[in-house]
């Protein structure tokens, strides 16, 4: 179907969180709805998507008042309310704490897996594509041009130690040409 404009289940989510600072995070995640004038009838699915990223006692918090690795997760709950059929994700774990970024990375396969939605994930972190993507797109330099598309056949969970995921890993690498990394 062609894209002519805006739509709830087309959502993207920034590197930077871009939450509106005069706005707690209830009401950052709770924007969509309030928008399209459905916050009244399912308020609970503000509340849902701040407890799948673990923001339940920040409800109230504004902003300027959390972390960098919470103020993403805020602006993932935001995306994750409006139930999205196509997810943007825009280097969306980047600034995280590495601990977070695991706990986000099973949270996005657990959502994916549970909603089915698309997801369109741009990483510079050849781990994270392997451990999240069911296929992975290597792109050159500027000006930028596909050099790979590789299919990862491995059931989720994945692990990092997985000798299948090892190789990719590698051959990823060297298309990126950093040698055997």
């Amino acid at each position: 179907m062609p894209i002519s404009g805006p739509e709830p289940s087309r959502v993207v989510v920034f590197q930077d969180p871009t939450l509106y600072p005069w706005r707690t995070v209830w009401d950052n995640a709770a924007l969509g709805l309030e928008a399209r004038g459905l916050l009244g009838s399912q308020r609970g699915r503000v509340d849902d998507a701040l407890a799948r990223v673990g923001l339940t006692e920040f409800a109230r918090a504004y902003p300027r008042q959390l972390s960098g690795g919470m103020a993403q997760r805020a602006a993932l709950a935001r995306a994750l309310v409006n139930e999205p059929r196509l997810l943007i994700l825009d280097e969306p774990l980047g600034k995280l704490d590495s601990l977070t970024r695991l706990s986000m990375q099973g949270e996005l396969v657990s959502l994916w897996q549970r909603s089915r939605f698309t997801a369109l994930l741009v990483t510079h972190d050849v781990e994270e594509a392997l451990l999240l993507a069911t296929r992975v797109i290597v792109f050159s330099e500027r000006p930028a041009r596909i050099t790979a598309q590789i299919t990862i056949d491995r059931d989720y969970p994945r692990h990092r130690d997985d000798p299948e995921l090892i190789r990719l890993r590698r051959e990823i690498l060297g298309l990126l040409g950093l040698g055997q990394g």
